[in-house]
């Protein structure tokens, strides 16, 4: 079986700088953050009524986050099913062909990404770590993307299918991962790939959310049979941003300079997952006792302490208990009394 490497249409035209620049796209990448936000007494707000000349509050949490995946439709690029190379890819939509772009000197703009079978494992092309049987390609060229969201469509259907109808859900982060191979096909150093989530504005256009640069360089790309994996954070929605409650949207797009371009990368299992980011909530006082709600992702274990001051080192605070977060949210009761400042983190357990 031979692999899709053997075939590039017209690279030397490809190369030629004579293509206008692409449109800037943006770059940045969100990171997420691990704090939680504070709640205070009734002497500083209205969350805990009737305490007076004390502060009880809801610190940060502290540990690893649990998650949930999202399912992306054809996220594997498995179909439809191909003995050798497709240009049909189930579930996501290519990007428009440019106005620039001379089809008669470098082909059909619809051939610039598509799968392909993977080589058996004694073919020393073969990717070691290829997600099923099939991988996408997408040349090194301005402009040229897959990208997917509630309402993209692909070669089969011309109208949305919302296969794909998942949501930037407040209380959540997302990441966004995706296996990559540079440097195919003599591909310049420098080339640049991003990876992103987006939304959708009111004109349907997509905004980025957050987005990964990714640099053609030896260094990164030492070998063109492994996957190596990329990631886009978005922090948690807190439902202010734009994009809070709106469809989510993936995209694998091209940004080569058009004086580096040629070449492809190979792109395979995408990936999302949600994270709940654990939240300390619904803060009380009653009967002399002090409780709150802890919100996280279900089944995860953690150990609450509590400090006289928010800015202690770690070591500082002591444990004062240990919940088990089975559903999803868990109250926990702070049978301490007589406190006159009093603080609190939880801290998932293994």
């Amino acid at each position: 079986m031979t692999k899709k490497r053997t075939a590039q249409p017209q690279m030397d035209n490809i190369r030629q700088p004579h293509f206008p620049p692409p449109v800037p796209y943006n770059t940045g990448l969100a990171r997420p953050e691990a704090c939680l936000p504070a709640l205070h007494d009734g002497s500083r707000s209205t969350c805990i009524a009737g305490v007076a000349a004390t502060l009880i509050s809801l610190a940060a949490y502290t540990g690893t986050l649990g998650a949930a995946a999202i399912p992306i439709p054809n996220g594997s690029f498995e179909s439809p099913a191909t003995q050798f190379v497709t240009n049909n890819l189930d579930g996501w939509e290519k990007s428009a062909k440019p106005f620039w772009f001379d089809e008669g000197a470098n082909g059909p703009w619809d051939q610039l990404t598509g799968a392909f079978l993977n080589v058996p494992p004694a073919d020393p092309r073969h990717i070691d770590n290829c997600d099923g049987n099939q991988a996408v390609y997408l040349f090194a060229v301005p402009e040229v993307a897959l990208f997917q969201d509630y309402d993209s469509t692909d070669w089969a259907n011309p109208t949305p299918t919302h296969a794909f109808d998942a949501r930037f859900e407040v209380g959540k982060a997302y990441q966004l991962t995706v296996g990559v191979i540079g440097g195919g096909g003599d591909m310049t150093n420098g080339a640049t790939l991003e990876i992103s989530l987006y939304y959708r504005d009111a004109a349907s256009n997509r905004v980025t959310v957050a987005a990964t640069a990714i640099t053609n360089t030896p260094a990164v790309f030492s070998n063109t049979t492994h996957l190596v994996d990329f990631q886009v954070q978005v922090p948690a929605v807190n439902g202010g941003e734009a994009w809070a409650g709106k469809n989510i949207g993936v995209q694998l797009l091209s940004t080569v300079r058009p004086d580096l371009a040629g070449g492809y990368w190979d792109l395979d299992n995408v990936r999302l997952t949600e994270i709940r980011e654990p939240t300390l909530l619904g803060a009380a006082r009653s009967g002399g006792q002090f409780q709150f709600t802890l919100q996280s992702e279900p089944g995860l274990r953690f150990e609450i302490l509590a400090g006289s001051d928010l800015a202690l080192p770690l070591s500082g605070w002591t444990a004062v208990g240990k919940v088990t977060n089975v559903t999803g949210t868990v109250s926990f009761i702070d049978t301490g009394t007589g406190l006159n400042r009093r603080f609190y983190r939880a801290r998932q357990l293994p």
